[in-house]
């Protein structure tokens, strides 16, 4: 799997006003924020990956698509990680909630697509 670096990304990936704020401190912010924006790209798009292949592997030995009990204890695991990093485990959890009815939803197509 290859990875692209910043300077690798196409232009449309580029932020469009190359941190040109006039201001040198806002514009490091703006740079960081940008990177981690990125990151966070690349890491769900790795995580969707791997949940299309549990999604098809689902599908083909005939489990269902959701795991309550595996979605309450990720949420509870994400929720204590949120709070040891000071994130508000609220946000934690919506973000998480939002993740998780998105691989459902495609683990459900991929049911019906069997």
């Amino acid at each position: 799997m290859s990875r692209q670096t910043p300077s690798a990304q196409p232009a449309s990936a580029q932020p469009s006003n190359q941190y040109s704020t006039g201001d040198a401190t806002l514009a490091g912010y703006r740079k960081s924020i940008d990177n981690i924006d990125a990151a966070l790209i690349h890491m769900l798009a790795e995580r969707f990956r791997i949940t299309q292949a549990v999604g098809a592997y689902k599908a083909k030995a005939a489990l269902p698509p959701a795991d309550p009990g595996r979605e309450h204890a990720q949420i509870a695991r994400l929720r204590a990680l949120a709070q040891d990093a000071e994130l508000d485990p609220e946000f934690s959890e919506k973000f998480l909630r939002f993740i998780i009815d998105e691989v459902i939803r495609h683990h459900e197509q991929a049911r019906e697509t069997r």
